[in-house]
């Protein structure tokens, strides 16, 4: 095996030694600069309509699905008179920002009760769906509503048939059981 030594340094230059040609680059031209800024602002354009038209479709689709004003409807047994023929039905309804709730228990109309909700700030708010859904959350064998509007959860608790807000103990207590 041999070793060989090798010098680290670049050898010096001499005077006579050939320079690398040079290469001039050319300027940006005005009308390269207009073009990038044309194709980036027709990109913000499309942008800006693709936007409202999602949004238009978005709202003739709640249209379909939940009317004018925003109603949901759904049936659950979560009273002592209810029973699969005859459960209660819930009327969820976005009324000019009002969320309002009706039972019915047990299909009689006369035992009506209204559950009012909150009132939704922001713009836009007035069609805003209102769901619901039903879960045993505090483990007393009653089904607890839920009302879900946009990314918020409103529990009301049922106790004896008759749906009542969370109290901030009974928040807390949820909270710790991870419900």
């Amino acid at each position: 095996m041999a070793i060989r030594s090798q010098e680290m340094r670049p050898a010096p230059r001499s005077n006579n030694a050939p320079m690398r040609p040079y290469v001039a680059v050319p300027p940006i031209s005005i009308h390269a600069v207009a073009y990038a800024a044309t194709v980036l602002l027709a990109l913000l354009a499309i942008y800006a309509i693709m936007g409202n038209v999602v949004g238009w479709g978005r709202d003739r689709l709640d249209d379909m699905r939940y009317g004018t004003p925003r109603t949901y409807h759904v049936e659950a047994i979560v009273g002592p008179g209810d029973n699969a023929a005859a459960p209660s039905r819930f009327i969820a309804m976005n009324l000019n920002r009002q969320v309002v709730v009706y039972q019915i228990p047990a299909g009689d109309t006369a035992q009506t009760r209204v559950i009012t909700g909150p009132y939704l700030f922001g713009a836009g708010e007035d069609k805003t769906p209102v769901l619901l859904s039903f879960r045993d959350l505090n483990n007393d064998g009653a089904l607890d509503m839920i009302v879900n509007v946009k990314s918020e959860a409103i529990v009301y608790l049922n106790r004896d048939g008759q749906f009542q807000a969370l109290s901030p103990e009974e928040r807390l207590q949820l909270a710790a059981t991870g419900s």
